[in-house]
């Protein structure tokens, strides 16, 4: 029923086999449902045989029938990698692995009893999880004692999350109505700016190399190329903002200057308000628009995929069968950031079936991803490094200057203000406060792009990269190169979370604006 709906709305039909395609269907109990099934695969988008990969040391096989495993598998892969969970269900539940009652409480818990290992769901228990989404359809089951448990009623229907409160809802809870909303955000940003993006994204596969890779990687790349795109095409609005914010705070303040030593003439002050109106108007507009923030959520998105498509590349698979890159990045931090976990669920879908692991694609990885002096992410971050750095140097050469200038002419003012004319005075006043005023501006703009802790960044960045292909080096074994790789990842996503917060808790406002600008 799910798939002929899905199908009537066009969505792409994605079938996850829990079995080989014979063995699943001697599952089938008669003839006319093996046809339906039949005419439902052959419209299928594509075919995942999650059943491929069935060797988990995290999972406890041992107790569970094999009729009953792959159904379990399915299950929980369902869970891992969709944004809601229909379950038509009559809301008890048992102890059968891989039943619709467990697979509902695997999509909230993060574990199955009796089957995975229950630390694996400590992080997302204790944290706000926007992938505990169900769709509840209330229905009886054909056997014994299956009418629905006693508070519900058949063909009622619910949102039903973990929310101690209010478990079930016939409202859309507010935290997923916003996960949705920046979600439904991206796929517009996607579709305006969709030729220029596919004719001027980066893409992570070597071309002369893609054969050595998975083909499930390839919807990761694509994704990452997209959202990479998207973060510099925001990134350079919303330093455009900022420039005319900060040129517009200048010129208020030397509209002022103006005022004070030059002449008592209102126009100056006219200039004043306009310069300030039309840095309030431009900083409404950009956030209007949500440029910033759009930059922010773009570019830590591509850095998660980005992780995962290498670690993908190498053949990882964080921390065993069912846990995957998307997990349990940016898990505690601002719940609205659970929609970039849902496109990574997406990007990942067709490798995290069934992951490949070969040694010409951890080569690939360890080359394109951790690189050298002058390649991959150590090279990229060691020049990156190095020109923040130089750059922050002459910054604060301009200041010293800025700064001396200021100096000479108070120096000036008590060696000779007595025999100084007004226009003279006048002048040297003006030289002072211009050369303070560029310096407090630039020294807001430097604080508005986090200048100082963007170097911070770079440089451990840089060290743990540098230590990841010095430990490389060092070892030959697959098995460590792979661990070094996994350990790699996990810094670098732990740094992506941190820089999104400390730049979404950066925000211009008008104060702000009126404070550079007096």
């Amino acid at each position: 029923m799910a798939a002929e709906v899905a199908l009537e709305l066009n969505a792409s039909l994605i079938v996850p086999l829990p079995k080989p395609i014979e063995e699943y269907r001697s599952d089938f109990h008669s003839q006319a449902s093996l046809v339906k099934f039949e005419h439902l695969l052959a419209q299928a988008s594509s075919i995942l045989q999650i059943w491929e990969y069935n060797n988990d040391p995290t999972t406890n096989e041992s107790v569970v029938d094999e009729s009953t495993k792959p159904y379990a598998d399915l299950g929980i892969f369902l869970s891992s990698h969709c944004h809601v969970l229909l379950a038509i269900w009559n809301g008890k539940f048992t102890n059968e692995i891989g039943g619709t009652s467990q697979v509902v409480y695997f999509h909230h818990e993060d574990h199955m009893p009796g089957y995975t290992e229950q630390s694996l769901a400590s992080l997302q228990r204790l944290a706000d999880d926007e992938s505990d989404l169900v769709y509840h359809i209330v229905c009886s089951r054909n056997r014994s004692a299956g009418e629905p448990e006693s508070s519900l009623k058949p063909l009622e229907w619910y949102w039903y999350t973990k929310d101690v409160e209010n478990s079930r809802s016939k409202e859309l809870p507010i935290q997923h109505k916003k996960i949705f909303a920046r979600g439904a955000e991206f796929n517009r940003d996607i579709t305006k700016y969709s030729l220029r993006i596919y004719t001027e994204m980066y893409s992570l596969i070597v071309p002369e190399e893609k054969s050595k890779l998975s083909d499930g990687v390839e919807s990761i790349d694509r994704l990452f190329g997209v959202a990479d795109w998207l973060a510099i095409y925001y990134k350079k609005l919303s330093l455009r903002t900022l420039f005319i914010t900060h040129t517009a705070a200048f010129f208020m303040g030397l509209m002022f200057l103006l005022y004070s030593d030059f002449s008592v003439n209102n126009v100056f002050m006219l200039f004043f308000l306009i310069f300030f109106g039309a840095a309030i108007a431009t900083d409404r507009f950009t956030k209007k628009r949500g440029w910033t923030r759009k930059y922010l959520d773009y570019r830590t998105l591509a850095e998660g995929l980005r992780v995962q498509f290498y670690w993908a590349s190498a053949g990882i698979s964080n921390e065993g069968k069912w846990r995957f890159a998307h997990d349990s990045f940016l898990q505690t931090q601002d719940p609205e950031f659970g929609w970039i976990r849902h496109v990574m669920r997406v990007a990942g879908t067709n490798y995290d079936a069934s992951p490949k692991s070969s040694t010409s694609g951890l080569d690939y990885a360890i080359r394109e991803w951790v690189g050298n002096g002058s390649t991959g992410q150590l090279g990229y971050y060691k020049k990156v490094a190095s020109e923040r750095i130089k750059r922050e140097r002459l910054t604060k050469l301009a200041d010293r200057i800025s700064l001396s200038i200021s100096g000479i002419s108070v120096l000036i003012f008590l060696l000779f203000g007595t025999s100084l004319s007004d226009n003279q005075t006048s002048a040297l006043f003006l030289l002072m406060g211009t050369t303070l005023l560029l310096y407090a501006i630039r020294e807001g703009y430097s604080n508005a792009t986090a200048v100082k802790e963007l170097i911070k960044q770079y440089e451990f960045m840089l060290r743990i990269f540098d230590n990841a292909h010095r430990r490389l080096k060092e070892t030959d074994d697959n098995f460590e190169r792979k661990k070094i790789l996994i350990a790699l990842g996990q810094s670098a996503l732990e740094e992506h979370a941190d820089w999104i917060l400390m730049h979404h808790e950066r925000s211009l406002d008008q104060s702000e604006i009126w404070r550079m600008g007096n």
